[in-house]
């Protein structure tokens, strides 16, 4: 057929609401558009004019599945607003809670919402009928990131522990010493899950994307580091709006992120794996080459393997983080309120996770600004569309929806945590 229009009204496994559509023309790809059509949620609006001290709290509920990337990005930026550098064990015990949040969101990513587009199931649940020891192993796997989560983080869900400048409470050995017994085990069942998703019938696919993420001297990222890119990009986070910009599209309650001058860029799994595989523990690399990778991937729907890959590396971090950890004699640094602006990007299970604010002298925010993961790969994934599927044109319709969706879903999008950028302006007289 020359002309076909695949319409997918409500994207299924994913995180929010968003629909998709593919023209065809001429046997060729015309258009690839992802709408998010989730009403804004006005995260930055909330934030003006509350205390810098309540941000953790606020930003944490944007996502239900990654609240500690969205607080450990508030408190770095508002610690570098304020002058405050967290050092020692209490940076040890964000790099531990940060653990457990990469291992919980991407193992419900592989196998509750991506592993049934591998081997041809609608869902997690038909998947288990015929896979149920593979589900019951991510089940397990999952278990041990959100006892991590709710050992530092107070609960599972919207952590309630963390603060600026460190925690309300830190845990002692003792406390910990459960979490290690768990992530033993469960270091083994991701080490399986590689093995598991690397034998997954892969399309023959790749891009040259603009990889962009943190980069740190020493360590795999997650909450420090600068950001850097395959093409020479080199900047502090504070440097970040000189290089990247957000545009308005219709169809979208989320701003698109491009770079300066134009052009999309990939954050996530893919860029972060492509350039900071240096980075990984040895045995996480040892399991990467293993599955058949190299020390870069860009085929997005590769995506999965590098995902287990980096649950491997949670893991192996978590278990250092414990075996080395001495309290600290206090939970928090001192902060005290000042005029200042602050910036900080951390690394989200998605990909880079960008936060700047303005204070006032009594530490109140002035403004806020956030960019979610989301927002900036929403143009990649419409360039993955346009370029992947002129591939699979020779597919019935549904079966080519599919292969639309699972395109999408190799970057396991988020879509809730970007749709709250539409700016809110109020007169109270």
């Amino acid at each position: 057929m020359a002309s076909r229009t695949i319409k997918v009204n409500y994207l299924a496994r994913v995180e929010g609401e968003s629909g998709l559509k593919v023209v065809v023309r001429d046997g060729k790809v015309r258009s690839a558009e992802l709408s998010i059509f989730e009403p804004p949620r006005f995260f930055e609006a909330l934030l003006r004019g509350r205390a810098f001290t309540e941000a953790p709290d606020i930003t944490a509920r944007i996502c239900g599945i990654c609240p500690v990337a969205y607080q450990m990005s508030a408190v770095h930026a508002m610690e570098n607003a304020l002058g405050v550098a967290v050092g020692g064990p209490l940076r040890e015990l964000r790099r531990l809670l940060y653990c457990g949040e990469w291992i919980e969101s991407h193992t419900l990513h592989i196998y509750m919402l991506h592993a049934p587009d591998f081997l041809g199931y609608a869902g997690a649940i038909d998947m288990a009928r015929e896979h149920g020891d593979a589900v019951r192993r991510g089940l397990e796997l999952k278990k041990a990131g959100n006892a991590i989560v709710a050992c530092l983080g107070g609960r599972e869900i919207h952590p309630i522990n963390v603060r600026v400048g460190g925690f309300y409470r830190v845990p002692s050995r003792r406390d910990l010493a459960p979490l290690a017994e768990h992530l033993e085990r469960a270091r083994d069942l991701a080490l399986d899950t590689v093995r598991w998703v690397a034998g997954f019938d892969f399309p023959d696919r790749a891009r040259d994307y603009v990889f962009v993420a943190l980069r740190h001297a020493r360590e795999y990222p997650f909450n420090e580091g600068h950001i850097v890119s395959n093409r020479g990009l080199d900047i502090p986070a504070s440097a970040y709006d000189a290089h990247f910009e957000e545009s308005h599209v219709t169809r979208s309650t989320a701003l698109h992120s491009q770079l300066r001058g134009g052009g999309s860029y990939l954050v996530g799994p893919l860029a972060r794996y492509s350039l900071n595989f240096d980075r990984l523990s040895p045995l996480a690399q040892a399991a990467a080459r293993d599955a058949g990778l190299g020390a870069t991937c860009t085929n997005p729907y590769q995506s999965i393997v590098v995902r287990a890959v980096e649950v491997l590396y949670a893991c192996d971090e978590a278990l250092r983080v414990i075996a080395a950890y001495e309290p600290p004699d206090q939970p928090v640094a001192i902060v005290a309120p000042r005029a200042g602006t602050g910036q900080a990007a951390t690394e989200a299970p998605r990909g880079l996770l960008y936060h700047s604010y303005r204070l006032e002298a009594d530490g109140t925010i002035a403004d806020a600004r956030i960019v979610p993961p989301t927002s900036q790969n929403q143009p990649s994934i419409e360039a993955d569309l346009a370029s992947y599927i002129d591939g699979f044109l020779d597919l019935p319709d549904e079966a080519l929806r599919h292969r639309c969706e699972q395109t999408v879903r190799n970057y396991d999008p988020c879509i809730s945590c970007a749709a709250h950028f539409l700016r809110l302006d109020m007169d109270r007289g």
